[in-house]
């Protein structure tokens, strides 16, 4: 994969904020910096994971994962992929890592929210069988003025 070697994932440290802030900045007109990811995975229930590229620990991430779990309902706060790196299966990587993190603790559901023009990553979480559940009208600002819709989407992980 990218012709480097294959993607794992590891646990996403306070040593990855940075990198991941710059991911951010790369995938959403309003980035979160590296303290407010920070913070973020500070609180009861979260936690992350970055991916990189085999035998590269000390190389930029190729995207990350920041989601919280509190008491069996679960939530992707973001996420985000490299330019370079998208397209290639790193964002359904980072995916299948939370979902193995949440069956483990056997949570019951996923949930997150992604703006309604994002369909690279509107195809993804189809794949991964989450249902749109609710829509927030007008709730992102696109640097050009406009606004778009927030689409919340679920996954049901295991019956009650």
């Amino acid at each position: 994969m990218l012709g480097m070697g294959e993607p794992i994932t590891a646990e996403l440290t306070d040593a990855d904020l940075d990198a991941a802030a710059e991911l951010h900045s790369e995938a959403f007109d309003q980035p979160w910096s590296g303290d407010e990811l920070g913070t973020l995975l500070a609180q009861r229930g979260s936690f992350g994971y970055v991916a990189r590229l085999v035998g590269q620990p000390d190389a930029p991430p190729l995207g990350f994962v920041l989601a919280r779990n509190i008491k069996g309902e679960a939530e992707i706060l973001t996420i985000a992929v490299s330019r370079r790196a998208r397209n290639r299966g790193i964002g359904r990587l980072l995916m299948d890592r939370v979902l193995q993190e949440l069956h483990s603790e056997r949570a019951e559901s996923l949930f997150l929210e992604v703006d309604e023009e994002n369909e690279p990553a509107l195809r993804l979480y189809r794949r991964l069988r989450f249902e749109e559940v609710g829509r927030r009208p007008a709730y992102y600002r696109k640097p050009d003025g406009r606004r778009t819709s927030a689409l919340t989407l679920k996954r049901t992980l295991r019956r009650a």
